[in-house]
């Protein structure tokens, strides 16, 4: 048994038994390596990670590979969900070093913690011309010993390398700001031509639901309008995107939600994995689908994603579990008796299973999801076989053609495949499930609650039912997050809870994540302490990771002393960068604050214009690769946009302003509810000219300023949908 036993990490603990002497990482293990002056052998992961899973079972539970490792290296295992600092530092190396990255992540270090060599998963053996795990560890430890000022040169170059990579000179914010309609242009352009007009997406497979790439292109529509050439391309490219998405297997037809990515161009061959970080995009890149083009199936979608979460990743307390694993038992036993696991088996389907479950209704079932009784994923995409005679199920047809070819109505064909999906539901809630990782970060419980918080604002007919339920449950989150992660004396956010807190306090995109979420809860329920909550994050986040000399803000907090070197994420992947959404962030924070300085704008502004103009150098020259952080130009670039409420927060008839104002895609502007008490006293503190704005003739009122100017307040829905949209 090695030192993972003590984790709370389900990562760790899934290391726990190998005969490697494993250490998690901190001061043990850095001080032993530099007492033993043995190099380091880093391994990051996480526990819903694939082929993490293979490593470990052909590398690290093997007693010959474990005694190379034991007594040449000192093995540090890492969940790069707890540490995404670390993981950044090293997987930036990695990257140039190789030319891609991927988990697991395996880096050599010095005892000074400088990388020297690196790579993602290694085989077992020696293969195709490839050095298998062993040969590796044996040409370093080789290297160590004989030629060790070679390798500790490398490490320094290494350093050198990241260190010139995290400190490009910044141009002034008002340089920056010049330069953003270029930019926004030219990512626009890189969509357009990427676009995949059949299968939706940008470019061959992976394909990847990167949320922050469909926000974009809605931010372009809200900006040029739906209705312009521009802004309409924008719409279809994103809802042609959400609606493949949802036809195929990366979709979970049968309980919910999206994997994490498809191996194929039609969305067709997922890697099964859930992250919580995903579901929570994606509901938001459908419901602004919803918003451009009142396409109720779209809300379906955010619908779809949203329940599956609440039962499947809620924990009873209110906060969200991180994931499900890729891999599940199959019910059959390996030579050495244990149960054999196989990526995917929870959610594929046997044809004559599917007929058993479905009796008369399996022909229309199997017709319409593309079932074969040979299984339907061609060898070229099973190179393990693992999916011989099993069925994916991806919708092979629109419903109406399905309809059509039966002959029923469309209402009747959905009927019956609904029905099916929910027996097959039941059926496979007997199946061994896969892990779930019931580890709760701080960072995508903030997405979660800004999904929820944004699914209980937006008056879709598909979510009329659920729009309470989801805003409980953003309530919910949020106070989890608050009472459970968050340390109300210092004013700190902690990473993670695993039946308890973690020690390892948070990071920028633990206080971007949290920001954004809290922001979103007030605009839905108009409770003021949200808001506040927000303003005090901010401060902390401000205080604890930005970059007073370029801007930006930094992964990991002032004074981390186990990090070789602090580096801001640039790229909005399969997360946002933190400094993308700490851009938008204080906008909305400071849109409802006057403290105007010399600039002319206030504190939070110039704080997001020097981030912006902080990542120039990457935006200005691959835009898409900062699609998120173009989104905050709009509101960085346009002059204030309000819509105040004043009334009754709960009252019907302020609930029916506040849904005008969530109906259609629209620029972006500040939105606030004045109570007339405590909340509408804190607003006016923070900006005066809020104080008089009062309900008119006992019913709720609604102001509209924009460019500094208020229009004449509004009473009824139809008079304010007439000055929101023309």
């Amino acid at each position: 048994m090695n030192r993972l036993a003590n984790e709370k990490s389900p990562y760790l603990l899934q290391h726990a038994g190998n005969p490697v002497d494993w250490f998690p990482w901190g001061p043990e293990a850095l001080a032993q390596a530099r007492a033993e002056q043995k190099p380091i052998f880093l391994s990051i992961g996480y526990s819903t990670c694939h082929w993490c899973h293979v490593m470990a079972h052909e590398s690290f539970a093997d007693p010959a590979v474990a005694a190379q490792l034991n007594e040449d290296f000192i093995a540090v295992k890492v969940d790069r969900e707890e540490r995404p600092d670390l993981d950044r530092v090293y997987m930036t190396y990695v990257q140039s070093l190789t030319g891609h990255g991927g988990w697991p992540l395996s880096v050599w270090l010095t005892p000074e913690l400088k990388p020297f060599y690196g790579g993602t998963y290694f085989p077992p053996e020696d293969r195709h011309g490839r050095a298998g795990f062993p040969s590796i560890l044996t040409a370093i430890a080789r290297g160590w010993r004989d030629e060790r000022e070679k390798l500790v040169a490398e490490g320094e170059r290494a350093v050198a390398a990241l260190r010139a990579h995290a400190a490009p000179a910044a141009p002034a914010a008002e340089d920056a700001l010049a330069a953003a309609g270029e930019a926004f242009g030219q990512g626009f352009g890189y969509f357009e031509q990427a676009f995949d007009p059949e299968r939706g997406g940008f470019g061959g497979p992976p394909k990847f639901p990167r949320a922050g790439n469909l926000a974009f292109l809605f931010r372009c529509a809200a900006m040029e309008g739906v209705a312009s050439e521009t802004g309409g391309l924008a719409v279809r490219m994103a809802a042609q995107t959400l609606r493949q998405m949802a036809r195929g297997g990366i979709h979970d037809h049968v309980g919910g939600g999206f994997h994490r990515y498809a191996v194929d161009e039609d969305w067709f061959v997922p890697h099964f994995e859930k992250m919580l970080y995903d579901q929570a995009q994606i509901a938001m890149n459908a419901l602004e689908a919803w918003q451009a083009t009142g396409d109720e199936r779209q809300a379906w979608l955010a619908r779809d994603i949203l329940d599956y979460v609440l039962r499947d990743l809620a924990h009873p307390a209110g906060g969200f579990y991180s994931a499900e694993d890729a891999d599940s038992a199959t019910g059959e036993w390996t030579d050495s008796g244990q149960a054999a696991q196989a990526e995917g088996a929870f959610y594929v389907w046997e044809e004559a299973e599917l007929a058993r479950v479905l009796g008369t209704d399996a022909p229309l079932f199997c017709s319409h999801f593309g079932v074969r009784p040979e299984g339907n994923v061609p060898a070229a995409r099973d190179p393990q076989h693992e999916f011989t005679g099993k069925n994916i199920l991806a919708a092979a047809r629109p419903l109406g053609e399905t309809a059509q070819l039966f002959q029923l109505g469309a209402q009747d064909a959905s009927d019956r495949i609904v029905a099916g999906l929910e027996r097959l539901r039941a059926v496979r809630a007997r199946r061994p499930r896969p892990l779930r990782d019931e580890k709760i970060l701080a960072a995508w419980n903030g997405l979660m609650i800004s999904a929820l918080a944004r699914a209980a604002a937006v008056p879709a007919a598909a979510l009329a039912d659920r729009r309470e339920a989801y805003l409980a449950a953003a309530v919910g989150a949020a106070e989890f997050v608050r009472r459970e992660l968050g340390d109300e004396t210092r004013g700190v956010l902690f990473r993670a809870w695993l039946d308890g807190r973690g020690a390892v306090e948070g990071f920028a995109e633990d206080y971007a994540f949290v920001i954004q979420g809290a922001i979103d809860l007030y605009e839905a329920a108009f409770d003021h302490r949200w808001l506040q909550w927000a303003d005090r994050l901010q401060a902390t986040m401000d205080g604890l990771f930005w970059d007073e000399a370029e801007g930006g803000y930094f992964n990991s907090a002032a004074g981390a002393a186990d990090v070789l070197l602090r580096l801001k994420e640039d790229y909005d992947g399969a997360e946002p960068a933190p400094s993308s959404v700490a851009a938008m962030n204080l906008l909305r924070l400071g849109a409802l604050r006057d403290d105007a300085g010399a600039e002319g704008i206030g504190a939070g502004a110039v704080r997001a214009h020097r981030t912006l103009a902080a990542f120039r150098p990457q935006w200005s020259r691959l835009p898409q690769g900062l699609p998120q952080m173009l989104c905050a130009f709009e509101l960085a670039l346009a002059p204030p946009r309000h819509v105040v409420l004043a009334g009754d927060p709960a009252a019907a008839d302020f609930r029916a302003l506040a849904d005008v104002c969530r109906e259609r895609l629209a620029p972006g502007r500040s939105l606030a509810g004045l109570d007339g008490g405590p909340a509408q006293a804190w607003l006016a503190e923070r900006a005066p000219w809020l104080a008089p704005l009062q309900p008119r003739g006992g019913r709720a009122t609604a102001y509209v300023c924009e460019n500094y100017a208020c229009q004449a307040p509004v009473t009824t829905p139809e008079d304010l949908r007439r000055l929101l949209y023309g």
